[in-house]
């Protein structure tokens, strides 16, 4: 018999997405709009979900299905250049109006869906959607708008992880806090202990970050007029801290041990060589079409939007997943860290982010794409910080924060 997370738990973990991640950790108020994205694979969680917004007085918005599981490899095969294209605007915008949170579940109905899929129709639909992503990007600088993200495990992604689904969802709940009587006062905590180191990362007004060990040798300008975040409940579960650096000074090369899902087939052993802040040089030991494909989406899509590390010591997930959401995240004994190319978080600046334009984080060196694609190393790493007046300082070595 396949395993089924029992209804406890799936309430328990609505109860943390509705009540601790929405809302920057604060959770939703009464009569405020939620967009629920859920897949048709995770129907007993959209379920769950649906009935804690209904008690917490919320007022849903709901897409149930929208991913397109079990249906997308037809489409891409078969839709046309103006299905591929086409962009209501005036249905976004009215979305993008009205709603005041979303929460977005994660549940690959098959893993290997698009495997044959031309990548360059993915990346087609990607450009077309960047509109959206821009306004839902402003609403969030603005204040006025909040999201999380969440897994629901299914068989295919157990699979593809090597687990049984029970091992696989005994990894979401323990990485939830989902055993424990009270999960939501285990993520206040959590997130408390992230935002002061992120805090403390931020007061050091770090000018660079060198990244050495055996995978890596990569310098990073963190830029003017930076902060670090982490926590908030933007991910379930979250434990990374990290910026958006000034992609013009990032130099070097570095390679990840974790293979990259973000499209579909799994591309493994990349390799990134940085000159003057872009990637020079790419490789990857499988699908190598699909990073090639997606670095050049666009200008900014070989540029750096975020450097991320994770203390080893919060997170209690200890077996790959097979997604990023989780993989960026992982413990293990050297903890993580993760490098985004693509489009920065503009919440990074340390100054109120409304009314500032587009042309003025250009010219801070925040970049600009129509992707954002995080890739992971789990491996052993020394981040070294240079501080104002040239003072070097270790700020993370052996999986963990040393400030």
């Amino acid at each position: 018999m396949s395993y089924k997370p029992s209804a406890e738990i799936l309430e328990k973990y609505a109860k943390v997405l509705v009540n601790f991640a929405l809302g920057g950790g604060k959770g939703v108020k009464p009569g405020e709009r939620v967009y629920l994205q859920s897949p048709l694979s995770a129907l007993p969680f959209y379920r769950a979900l649906r009935k804690q917004l209904l008690d917490s007085g919320a007022v849903m918005m709901s897409s149930l299905g929208d991913d397109m599981s079990g249906a997308a490899k037809y489409f891409y095969a078969n839709a046309n250049e103006q299905q591929l294209t086409d962009f209501p605007s005036k249905y976004f915008k009215g979305l993008v109006a009205d709603v005041d949170h979303r929460i977005a579940v994660i549940a690959d109905h098959d893993v290997h869906e698009l495997d044959e899929v031309d990548p360059k129709k993915i990346m087609l639909v990607q450009k077309t959607a960047k509109p959206l992503m821009d306004w839902f990007n402003k609403k969030e600088n603005d204040g006025k708008y909040t999201w999380t993200l969440a897994l629901f495990g299914t068989p295919s992604m157990a699979k593809e992880a090597g687990l049984s689904l029970e091992e696989y969802w005994q990894q979401i709940i323990q990485a939830c806090y989902l055993d424990l009587a009270n999960p939501l006062a285990k993520w206040k905590q959590v997130s408390s202990e992230v935002q002061r180191v992120a805090d403390k990362l931020t007061n050091l007004r770090i000018e660079q970050l060198h990244v050495k060990g055996a995978d890596v040798d990569l310098k990073i300008v963190v830029g003017q007029k930076r902060k670090w975040l982490g926590g908030g409940g933007r991910n379930i579960p979250s434990f990374e801290v990290f910026t958006s650096p000034d992609w013009r000074g990032t130099e070097g090369w570095i390679r990840f041990n974790q293979p990259l899902y973000y499209y579909g087939p799994k591309v493994e052993g990349i390799e990134l060589h940085f000159k003057r802040g872009r990637v020079a040089k790419a490789t990857a030991k499988k699908n190598q079409k699909l990073l090639t494909t997606m670095l050049a989406t666009d200008k900014g899509a070989a540029q750096i939007g975020e450097f991320s590390l994770t203390d080893r010591r919060l997170s209690r997930i200890t077996k790959f997943m097979a997604e990023t959401l989780f993989d960026e995240n992982m413990g293990g004994p050297f903890g993580n860290t993760h490098l985004a190319v693509g489009k920065s978080y503009h919440d990074t600046y340390t100054e109120p982010t409304a009314g500032v334009s587009s042309a003025a984080f250009s010219k801070l060196g925040y970049n600009d794409s129509v992707i954002h694609v995080d890739m992971v190393s789990t491996t052993d790493r020394t981040v070294t910080a240079t501080l104002p007046g040239g003072t070097k300082k270790v700020i993370y070595e052996k999986g963990q924060f040393t400030i």
